[in-house]
């Protein structure tokens, strides 16, 4: 009982972080009306937070030697600090700062967490214990963002940060006190902690990760205006759409953790790829039929959270000696692969093939993301996880 709750101690601070990174796009014109500026400015608090996720990533590595559980504290003590001073801001600047303060934590807490979340279960349920770990973040697509966007049009967008900074102080406090902390981080130097990049291993799956996030993304990026322009939903039913996304993240993290337990994590993510090649082409076809559309929201949304999941398992188990960088390398593989993916798929549009143009074109990523997947399982798959 006391290990799992401390994996939904974790969880909240996921669920903490889910609210800071895509509240900000869902609530994005209330924030450029209060602090009067335009849509494409108000943009940028986006890619502060992307700027300061990518450069949080690798700062555990500075405290490799202390334990997990006290690396986590840290984490969450700033995820608290730059939610309330976001909630708090009053101009451009002074968000564009609190924004980037409360992306620092973000990958450099979804690397810790997996590794100490597989800490605290036995060997045969440690995929599931990183994807309870990771939920929070599928339920903060499922009821926390839908929220975020009611409450920025009935009171203020400020309340979604607030939220945020709530969950990540209830993290703090969960993990302060119903987590061990008997497990003490990495010892040696950082030469011995970098030793496990020479091998293919993680760079296998650091670049299927890259791959296999971006095949999705070259669409989610732009779910938004593809539902309200080809689809034709009325802005007000956008809720709805998000609790879809919602649900297939929530399903997809779930399902695939549960998989990953009973059958080796590359055949799950292959095999994940491969499922994503038709949903893209469906996504392309039937994405002007509101009901098909919607489902494909969901199946699109469950896929990728059921690649990432037991990508972020491996990366823990061929890491060994250096966790926190492995850690902190795939959620820069994630966030880049974000970042590349939204631009491609933007030159796509940009250059009149159409809004669900960005689809065909994560169509080879996911092609090359399986083989990738499935060599690395032919090489690896015989090595106990």
């Amino acid at each position: 009982m006391a290990r799992g709750a401390g994996l939904l101690a974790m969880a909240c601070g996921t669920f903490a972080l889910g609210m800071a990174e895509f509240s900000m796009m869902a609530v994005l014109t209330p924030v450029a009306r209060s602090l009067g500026v335009s849509i494409p400015a108000a943009g940028d608090f986006i890619s502060a937070y992307a700027l300061g996720v990518t450069l949080g990533s690798p700062l555990p590595l500075l405290l490799r030697s202390r334990p997990y559980k006290h690396i986590l504290l840290i984490l969450c003590a700033v995820i608290c600090a730059g939610n309330a001073l976001t909630a708090c801001a009053q101009g451009y600047f002074s968000l564009l700062a609190c924004r980037f303060l409360a992306g620092l934590p973000h990958g450099a807490y979804f690397g810790v967490a997996a590794i100490f979340a597989t800490t605290l279960v036995e060997r045969g349920r440690r995929a599931s214990a990183v994807a309870i770990m990771v939920s929070g973040m599928t339920v903060a697509n499922l009821a926390g963002v839908p929220f975020a966007t009611w409450l920025a049009n009935s009171l203020s967008w400020r309340w979604a940060f607030v939220i945020a900074a709530f969950f990540g102080c209830a993290a703090f406090l969960g993990i302060l006190f119903l987590t061990p902390a008997r497990h003490h981080g990495e010892a040696g130097s950082l030469k011995a902690a970098v030793s496990f990049l020479r091998g293919a291993a993680p760079w296998l799956i650091f670049l299927a990760t890259f791959l296999g996030q971006a095949s999705v993304y070259c669409w989610y990026s732009y779910m938004e205006p593809i539902m309200l322009q080809v689809a034709h939903f009325a802005p007000d039913n956008m809720k709805w759409v998000m609790v879809a996304a919602g649900l297939g993240m929530f399903g997809g993290n779930l399902v695939a953790g549960k998989l990953a337990d009973h059958y080796h994590p590359a055949i799950v993510s292959g095999v994940t790829a491969l499922m994503i090649i038709p949903a893209l082409a469906a996504i392309y076809y039937f994405s002007a039929n509101q009901i098909l559309a919607t489902v494909m929201v969901f199946a699109g949304a469950a896929l990728l959270f059921a690649l990432g999941g037991p990508m972020q398992y491996l990366i823990v188990r061929f890491s060994r000696g250096g966790e926190i960088l492995g850690g902190a390398g795939i959620q820069i593989a994630f966030n880049s692969s974000n970042a590349l993916a939204a631009w491609l798929g933007g030159l796509c549009i940009h250059a009149h093939y159409g809004l669900t143009s960005p689809a065909l074109l994560g169509i080879p990523f996911a092609a090359i993301a399986a083989c990738i997947i499935f060599w690395f399982y032919r090489r690896y798959g015989r090595v106990p996880l």
